[in-house]
């Protein structure tokens, strides 16, 4: 099998793998946070945000297998774990009942708390890396 089909095939299960993983999450915080913020979406974005940082630079220079674990891990496991559109669709959702200030809070603490924990997982991956 060549290596476009390896890495297609690799996409998909570590796709279901993180579309899985996001479904869990998501119930989990429902059900132990409750419904008025969207903490499943936004534990998985933080989360997805430090363990790209972290395998984007863990994974430079592995190899040729690094390319089949990005594909599994980054394009795959954290493409179906993050939820850039669900994250969209619930700041909408805050827009429309007229909760602003919910919105404002949940997109600061996704962007300022994903940026911030990109660095920090690229750290770890540079330190991790030798």
């Amino acid at each position: 099998m060549n290596l476009w089909w390896q890495q297609l095939l690799l996409v998909m299960g570590g796709g279901a793998l993180g579309a899985a993983g996001r479904f869990l999450v998501g119930g989990w915080a429902t059900r132990q946070l409750g419904h008025g913020f969207p903490w499943g979406t936004l534990i998985v974005n933080l989360a997805g945000a430090f363990a790209a940082g972290f395998l984007l630079v863990w994974l430079e220079g592995r190899g040729p297998n690094a390319l089949l674990w990005r594909a599994f891990l980054m394009v795959g496991l954290l493409g179906g774990l993050t939820t850039f559109s669900a994250l969209m669709v619930e700041a909408l959702i805050h827009a429309r009942a007229a909760r602003l200030d919910l919105m404002l809070a949940y997109l600061a603490a996704s962007l300022f708390g994903g940026v911030t924990l990109v660095f920090l997982g690229a750290r770890l991956g540079e330190s991790l890396r030798g």
